[in-house]
């Protein structure tokens, strides 16, 4: 195998760079293809943020661990040991709010291992705290993305309060001032940073190369907006989906929308709109539609979704936020609002002369973009040094290391692989666990970024006579995937038997519990626990626990604030659970239509261990005891 001496960047961020399903994942690509053209190797520092998130709102992330691995020389992955708020109540987020500690200590550790890394790249200004642990001689360069200052302000006409980093002019300035050198995605934007900061500030929008010819559709049948989550999107599209169908006649084009946004607009039923759900290649989402549009109505940056159909062959039309560092003139591309999008629709969906004149101008608008972004690449790649070559050897696929264990009536596929994106095996399994290794664990193995998975399986005639426990499925921390506990992919037995697997993994939070009342049906709880809980917030599935017996899994059917704390032990590992004094009440879930009693052995305080709570990416777990004498009031 040969080997090549390469100049290195390390390059951080809250994201992962595969799939690219997302505006922000595009733009980081688009910089990393930048430096390997250039002849930079590149180690790629993921912070798990973003996975975060993803478990916190119980969907599977959707991170590619192999396709990251095959873009990239090395990669390590950072975990989170506390949860990243989403939310604040002041005037912005502090600057160092949403970087943890975690980041630090990698960047100090990776720079003692790799003295010769000649520039690190971080993203996003609000994980800069880490360019302090980052030695003399290394350029330090922040890519914006956005601006952050005020940002909270785009949000007021929705009267609503965003859902990501936001903070206040001084404390961006902080942050920048930790760099060397400033990147901007579009021109106002480095103007802005230009008077915040005295810092070198380099304006590098990414290139979109012509991956298609344009056409002019001589009519619009169907035309297209395809995009994340994200509030941006979320309430753009809403509101022009809603203003689109309030006037639509069978006459006129239908509205498709595609992507992961479509998860956020489950139940949007309206005349001429079609969801199209996440699309795995984009090239088969603009192949069906006409046109794009691009309504946007709040937002900062560079509007990826704009380029990406630009490149890809597709007349775009939309708002002036929609074109903002696109630098063009043309009626389209400067719409105001919502009704003017549509009005600007409806005259040209039939119009041929229209339509051929628009596909000209977006023709040579991406011809312009692309040269004066070709042009800024050359200019910040020169300003970057090389020395100080790495020997770095591609690297070798890997084959999974799998193992197979059968046990109370499941199979469980166990193994350690890149494999992340998937939810179930192509064996049948689904995915139910991911090692989680703590942020000291990950430090002394050099943060992998392999993990062990676990697959569960029904045996094959469902029955649970299998001899022995259930497999284990954990031996430290884990990620648990949400899908299997709150759409019930399994059946209850199966979920049971895992229930009784995980009854002795390390908890988020733990409490003691007094048992105040139990039947052959539930049983009635006094405990402390997490906000959630009480106010029912969040899916949950609840099991419990016993010695010796499996797992039975319980509905939680009532819960009571208490009026005074019963003065039981409540613990966790994450600082945002705040503890409630409640009582919760139980009963057996039922299975195939009736509920089977708590066994004899179970009818007593002494056969009754513990209630495992499993909810989004939290597990917890109410450690039951006979109840005490004591007053309670119950709000």
């Amino acid at each position: 195998m040969t080997t090549l001496d390469r100049p290195t960047v390390l390059v951080v961020t809250p994201m992962p760079a595969a799939p690219v399903s997302a505006g922000n994942r595009r733009r980081l690509l688009a910089l990393c293809e930048v430096l390997q053209r250039s002849g930079f190797a590149i180690d790629f520092a993921y912070l798990q943020h973003e996975d975060q998130i993803y478990r916190r709102f119980g969907n599977h992330p959707p991170t590619d661990a192999a396709g990251m691995d095959a873009i990239f020389d090395r990669v390590f992955y950072i975990p989170a040991a506390a949860q990243i708020p989403l939310k604040t109540w002041a005037g912005g987020f502090t600057i160092d709010a949403w970087c943890p500690p975690e980041l630090d200590e990698f960047v100090a550790w990776y720079f003692k291992r790799n003295p010769d890394t000649c520039a690190i790249v971080v993203n996003y200004v609000f994980l800069s705290r880490c360019l302090d642990a980052v030695p003399d001689g290394v350029l330090r360069v922040i890519d914006t993305h956005d601006r952050f200052a005020d940002r909270h302000l785009q949000y007021r006409p929705f009267r609503a309060e965003p859902n990501f980093f936001f903070t206040d002019r001084a404390s961006e300035a902080v942050g920048l001032s930790r760099a060397d050198m400033i990147l901007a995605i579009q021109s106002a934007e480095a103007d802005y940073f230009r008077g915040l900061v005295d810092r070198d500030v380099y304006l590098l929008p990414p290139v979109f190369a012509e991956r298609a010819k344009f056409r002019a559709p001589r009519r619009l049948t169907r035309f297209g907006f395809i995009g994340h989550g994200n509030d941006p999107n979320l309430f753009s599209i809403s509101r022009f989906a809603h203003g689109w169908a309030a006037s639509w006649k069978p006459n006129l084009p239908v509205l498709v929308i595609a992507g992961e946004i479509c998860g956020s607009l489950n139940g949007l039923d309206l005349p001429g709109v079609e969801l199209a759900g996440y699309v795995d290649a984009v090239e088969t989402f603009y192949a069906g539609v006409d046109a794009v549009v691009a309504p946007m109505l709040m937002g900062s940056g560079l509007k990826m979704k704009v380029a990406e159909a630009l490149s890809l062959g597709r007349p775009v039309i939309g708002t002036r936020i929609a074109f903002e560092g696109f630098d063009t003139d043309y009626p389209a591309h400067r719409l105001d609002g919502v009704a003017d999008t549509v009005a600007a629709i409806r005259r040209l969906h039939d119009d041929p002369d229209g339509l051929a004149t628009l596909t000209a101008a977006c023709a040579e608008l991406l011809a312009r973009y692309n040269a004066k972004a070709t042009a800024c690449e050359v200019a910040w790649l020169n300003a970057i040094p090389r020395r100080s070559a790495r020997r770095v050897a591609p690297s070798a696929a890997r084959a999974p290391d799998v193992s197979t264990t059968v046990g109370a009536g499941i199979i469980v596929r166990e193994e350690r692989s890149l494999r992340s994106l998937p939810t179930a095996d192509e064996d049948g399994g689904v995915l139910v666990a991911t090692e989680n290794p703590s942020p000291a664990t990950a430090r002394e193995a050099g943060y992998p970024s392999e993990r062990r998975r676990w697959f569960v399986s029904p045996e094959l005639d469902g029955s649970l006579q299998s001899a022995g426990p259930a497999p284990a499925l954990h031996g430290g921390p884990v990620s648990l995937s949400p899908e299997w506990i709150h759409r019930r992919s399994l059946p209850q037995p199966a979920r049971e038997a895992i229930a009784g697997s995980l009854g002795d993994a390390q908890a988020d939070w733990t409490a003691d519990g007094c048992l105040i009342g139990y039947e052959a049906d539930g049983l009635t709880v006094v405990t402390c626990v997490p906000s959630f809980l009480v106010g029912r917030s969040r899916a949950t599935a609840a099991f419990l626990i016993g010695d010796g017996e499996r797992a039975r899994e319980l509905r939680l059917t009532s819960t009571a604030a208490l009026a005074r704390s019963p003065g039981l032990a409540f613990a966790a590992t994450r600082g945002a659970l705040t503890p409630v004094p409640a009582s919760l009440t139980f009963e057996l879930l039922e299975i195939d239509g009736s509920a089977s009693p708590i066994p004899a052995a179970r009818k007593t305080p002494s056969g009754l261990k513990a209630v495992l709570f499993l909810s989004d990416d939290l597990m917890g777990l109410i450690r039951l005891a006979p109840a005490r004498n004591t007053h309670l009031e119950v709000h």
